[in-house]
């Protein structure tokens, strides 16, 4: 492994598709919410189901086509056609929304809720067709042994990605702009976010060759069987000893549990500041984008902490911060009508919180599996964090719609400090190295034993 390192810039062009994905969720997350409720007029419920649908169809459209792209043998290879047809269907179906959006404000009809709905369905079709793919490309060219680095530029990448869209936003809608308006129209920042969306697929496109790169990795591995950890038994996995079961049972439960909190506040932000504090998306997205910076600027540190405090020990700190937070965000939302400054600082907090838990989380997931079973526990991960974010929406609204809109820190705050206990029943799948600098600090740290 000496010898071995990691192509920094290959890898942040091989990012480029996550980035330009990120992009897209941060907005659709942002805006679609808005949309349903000020033009078309849904309530909460409704709103809610909708914005649940992206994750229903994930846990089908994710494993389905990263299925098929492990079968695709193109000239462009295995996954970017599907990265480049993904993105194209997504581009011109992104660009309806906001078109069906003014049209239905300028003059209401059956038909154009329809469309919108319809159009809608299909975008999240087309964005669930390659994500899986562009998640596996990086794996694809880059050697087992470095992995863990590429992904951590991958994640980068995405979050660059998410503060891309919320700089734009901020510029294009300042408050002094939105303010008092009946109606916003959102189709400049949906062309701004597609065109970032077809460039960095374009510069992917022009810069990475899959096939070739795909081929010499590869090659690599097959002069480093040492590399490869997975061990035929004949049984085609491993059963799991009845402590470490629980402790996977309890972190993925634990899992669920932050992610209904967390995504239940990312889900209904905008809609919250709009209708407790009058703000328009130009405060909200401000406040999103510093949590997103206070992750990006935490993730080396928070990567060194884990390697000498311990994973769990780093994840219930960052639960215990991030109750904290949602709780301050109750009491300043409720005490002022603008965006303030405390309220900058404590999004600030959101972000390192969510680093501490974030970049933790799956390597304790993967660290009580053999080599052989990263995939399926990866799935396992997925599947609790994506059903927490398909129950949250709905749930969350339901509530703010019956009891009222105060109602969402409360709720985020209860479910993040429930994943604190049940974290205190995870004993496995922890690790305790020696601190790391730099991109070591996000290694899943998967060379230790476990």
């Amino acid at each position: 492994m000496s010898e071995l390192k990691l192509n920094n810039k290959r890898t942040i062009l091989v990012g480029l598709a996550f980035l330009s994905i990120c992009s897209f969720w941060q907005m659709y997350d942002n805006l679609v919410p808005l949309i349903l409720k000020n033009t078309f007029h849904m309530d909460e419920s409704l709103t809610g189901a909708i914005m649940a649908a992206d994750n229903i169809l994930a846990l089908f459209l994710l494993p389905l086509f990263g299925g098929l792209s492990d079968r695709t043998d193109t000239k462009l290879g295995r996954r970017t056609p599907y990265i480049l047809a993904g993105t194209a269907g997504a581009v011109v179906l992104m660009n309806l929304l906001p078109m069906l959006d003014n049209s239905y404000f300028r003059q209401a009809a059956p038909f154009k809720l329809v469309s919108f709905v319809i159009v809608l369905g299909l975008l999240l079709i087309a964005m669930g067709t390659y994500r899986s793919p562009a998640v596996a490309l990086m794996p694809d060219v880059t050697p087992k042994p470095l992995r863990s680095k590429g992904n951590a530029i991958i994640n980068l990448m995405g979050a660059v990605g998410g503060v891309l869209y919320l700089g734009i936003s901020v510029l294009l809608y300042p408050r002094e702009k939105t303010q008092g308006l009946v109606h916003v129209d959102y189709q400049p920042l949906f062309f701004v976010v597609s065109l970032i969306m077809v460039v960095a697929v374009a510069v992917l496109l022009l810069t990475i060759r899959e096939p070739k790169l795909a081929r010499e990795n590869r090659a690599l591995e097959k002069k480093h069987p040492e590399w490869n950890l997975a061990k035929d038994d004949g049984s085609g996995g491993e059963v799991l000893p009845g402590p470490v079961k629980k402790s996977l049972i309890f972190l993925l439960a634990s899992i669920a549990l932050w992610y209904v909190g967390y995504n239940g506040v990312t889900t209904w932000f905008s809609t919250y500041v709009s209708q407790v504090m009058g703000e328009g998306i130009g405060g909200t997205n401000t406040c999103l984008m510093v949590a997103t910076v206070g992750a990006i600027v935490s993730y080396i540190p928070i990567g060194a902490a884990a390697s000498r405090f311990g994973r769990k020990r780093t994840i219930q700190a960052g639960v215990i911060l991030l109750a904290a937070c949602f709780g301050a965000g109750f009491l300043l939302t409720r005490s002022a009508h603008t965006i303030t400054a405390p309220m900058y600082a404590v999004f600030a907090l959101v972000g390192l919180a969510w680093a501490a838990i974030n970049v933790n989380s799956l390597p304790m997931v993967v660290e009580m599996c053999k080599g052989s079973d990263v995939g399926r526990f990866t799935g396992y991960y997925y599947t609790a964090s994506m059903t927490a974010q398909v129950v949250t929406p709905v749930l969350a609204g339901t509530l703010m719609k019956r009891i009222g809109y105060q109602i969402l820190f409360p709720y985020a705050a209860f479910f993040v400090a429930m994943s604190f206990v049940t974290m205190l029943f995870v004993r496995h799948g922890d690790s305790k190295a020696e601190a790391r600098t730099g991109l070591d600090a996000f290694e899943d740290m998967d060379d230790q034993g476990r």
